[in-house]
């Protein structure tokens, strides 16, 4: 199935110069949407995961489904100040702007084995992010998976050492 052709692009959003990647029209069909999410587990066949974690928000609509899929456990990674209890927390660059990820140190148990999805990567700043507040718990990075990778963006350079496993490519 080609993705791309469900994914709006809408240009100098949101600010000039940006051609933003609209995965809601993806999203809205749902044979669209499931497909994505069985590729996706076909493509990670084999690879031994324990656990998906997955970036607020545009992660959790990736990385939940995948997780019921592999049968797996899934941890959002929030923004600052959305999550209760005792958290760990890393700044972090957007593609335009700054901002801070956020887990539970509780988490992720020493030794286990995460896999990170998103539906985009761009300029690798949120996944990089990501990868660091894993192994700050204890736990081994073994793959980042994504709907869409913005290629000129080198966001696979940050992310030295992990497989990346992306559907689209601008």
């Amino acid at each position: 199935m080609n993705f791309k052709e469900h994914i709006r692009v809408i240009e100098d959003f949101p600010q000039p110069g940006i051609s933003f990647k609209d995965i809601t029209t993806l999203l809205k069909d749902g044979k669209v949407y499931r497909e994505v999410i069985a590729e996706m587990t076909r493509r990670l066949e084999g690879v031994q995961i324990d656990c998906i974690a997955g970036p607020e928000a545009r992660g959790f609509v990736i990385g939940a489904p995948l997780a019921v899929a592999l049968g797996v456990g899934f941890i959002p990674i929030r923004k600052s100040g959305k999550l209760p209890g005792e958290t760990i927390e890393a700044d972090y660059a957007l593609e335009y702007g700054k901002d801070k990820l956020s887990m539970h140190k509780d988490a992720i148990a020493p030794g286990q084995k995460v896999l990170i999805a998103d539906d985009l990567l761009a300029t690798g700043g949120t996944i990089a992010t990501s990868i660091n507040l894993v192994k700050q718990l204890g736990g081994e990075v073994v793959g980042a998976a994504f709907l869409i990778e913005l290629l000129e963006l080198k966001g696979r350079e940050k992310l030295e050492g992990i497989e990346v496993l992306s559907l689209v490519q601008y």
